[in-house]
């Protein structure tokens, strides 16, 4: 077996199941070494099990994107085994509770979607950035949605992807592709390639497995944008039909 400091080390957040477990297990298929981080320990073991019984070097990742010292100590954790991180996913979300009509939500269920769908990508992100650095080709991969396209949410697309009214979940999207595009120009000129991908309506437990795409096709996207080239682009949206509108 290829030592781990031989390996190209990705981190993929809230990949016990669904669209991350997928995409771990895409990375891990190309023979790099793949983080599974997760807050759930009897998940995320179970899944580190699936993945090497699966010819994957998995390895857990204790992460709850919502804390601060977790954040901290997944960092710790991957400088200690591998030295650095080639890549990072940002997958961990929820939707929150429903209905999500502006007029009749409670803003509790706005601060609980924001803390892990944009804040947790933001702390994540910082905790990881000084082993990122360290990387000759390092790739950050933000997962978001179409509901967070405005054009989509708009109208001025004739599409069906603007999902249903939901102040919470969708404009939380919106907030992670603000956000995102702050990073990629702060860090525009560095080696550092940050993108977000839109997976499509993949059937998880975050739609009640409503949605028409396997696991496996939501991950595409994300796998792709970890692989890019060194001269590839960084601050863009793409889904697997191109790039999204914003």
């Amino acid at each position: 077996m290829v030592p781990m400091s031989e390996r190209t080390i990705a981190l993929v957040t809230g990949a016990n199941k669904g669209i991350g477990y997928e995409i771990a297990a895409g990375l891990g298929a190309l023979g790099w070494s793949v983080g599974i981080g997760a807050r759930d320990d009897q998940r995320r073991k179970d899944a580190v099990e699936r993945l090497r019984a699966a010819g994957v070097d998995a390895f857990e990742v204790p992460l709850d994107v919502t804390d601060d010292a977790s954040a901290t100590a997944a960092a710790r954790l991957i400088e200690d085994q591998a030295g650095r991180l080639d890549v990072l996913v940002n997958n961990a979300g929820i939707a929150g509770a429903m209905p999500q009509e502006p007029t009749r939500i409670d803003p509790a269920t706005i601060r609980t979607v924001v803390e892990t769908n944009v804040i947790g990508v933001i702390r994540v992100t910082n905790a990881m950035m000084p082993l990122l650095r360290r990387s000759a080709s390092p790739r950050i991969v933000n997962m978001s949605s179409a509901v967070g396209s405005l054009t989509r949410q708009s109208g001025r697309a004739a599409d069906e992807t603007a999902g249903p009214v939901a102040v919470a979940y969708a404009p939380s999207k919106t907030f992670l592709n603000a956000v995102t595009l702050q990073y990629a120009r702060e860090l525009r000129g560095t080696n550092i390639l940050v993108n977000l991908a839109c997976p499509g309506y993949v059937a998880t437990d975050l739609n009640g497995f409503h949605g028409v795409r396997t696991p496996e096709q939501g991950a595409a996207i994300a796998v792709k944008l970890a692989t890019l080239p060194d001269d590839g682009p960084t601050g863009r949206f793409f889904e697997d039909a191109g790039e999204v509108p914003w």
